[in-house]
């Protein structure tokens, strides 16, 4: 339920509000994460990362920019235990941010489908803004780790954010040898899929569905 500002507050005492235009801000604390993000869908590709996970900054960053979108995100975590909790919990409050900023979906073409190469990679994402969340994730990596960084947490922060975003994801890497390229397109494809779903198709009156809701 959202207060007379338009501030929604949720479990863990997040608040999530809709800001003009397409666009959405979280703050959300808990006793592994502290993360404040906002998300602005109909941006340039700006973007400001300042997490304690540099190789999912990095991610993030392709993904704003490949997807034309706006986006800061400050986030401390437990990184002395592992990347998990900031990962999972980013991909909370991104999912989060997106579905508000979308409001009721009015317009938009609400799928997409996105092949992108990086190199000997190849990476395919298709989505549905569908109010049915669900990942399916075809992936395997040649390696566990980049650097630092565990290859599962790409699954982790894919879900969850599938998950609270409410759409459905498919995720597949068709071939690749290089654990870091083969990642990095998925993340390139990501935003790529995203901006071509969320646009607004002037021919679409109300929401894409014959159920007349999303």
């Amino acid at each position: 339920m959202a207060d007379q500002n338009g501030i929604r507050t949720g479990r863990n005492g997040t608040e999530l509000v809709r800001e003009a235009g397409r666009a959405a801000s979280i703050a959300r604390k808990t006793n592994e994460t502290d993360i404040k993000l906002t998300f602005q869908v109909d941006g340039s590709g700006i973007s400001e990362i300042h997490t304690d996970v540099p190789f999912l900054n990095h991610m993030l960053d392709l993904f704003t920019k490949h997807g034309q979108f706006d986006m800061k995100v400050d986030a401390e975590g437990d990184v002395h235990i592992d990347d998990h909790h900031t990962v999972e919990d980013i991909g909370i409050c991104l999912g989060q941010c997106l579905r508000e900023a979308l409001g009721d979906k009015s317009g938009i073409k609400r799928y997409a489908n996105v092949f992108v190469p990086m190199d000997e990679a190849l990476a395919q994402v298709v989505v549905d803004i569908s109010n049915r969340p669900h990942l399916e994730y075809r992936v395997s990596y040649p390696s566990f780790q980049v650097g630092s960084f565990s290859t599962e947490m790409v699954h982790e922060f894919l879900w969850k954010f599938a998950l609270e975003a409410r759409l459905t994801l498919h995720v597949i890497v068709h071939y690749g040898q290089n654990t870091h390229h083969m990642i990095e397109a998925v993340f390139k494809a990501l935003g790529r899929a995203l901006d071509e779903a969320t646009s607004i198709d002037p021919r679409v009156k109300g929401v894409p569905s014959t159920k007349g809701v999303l």
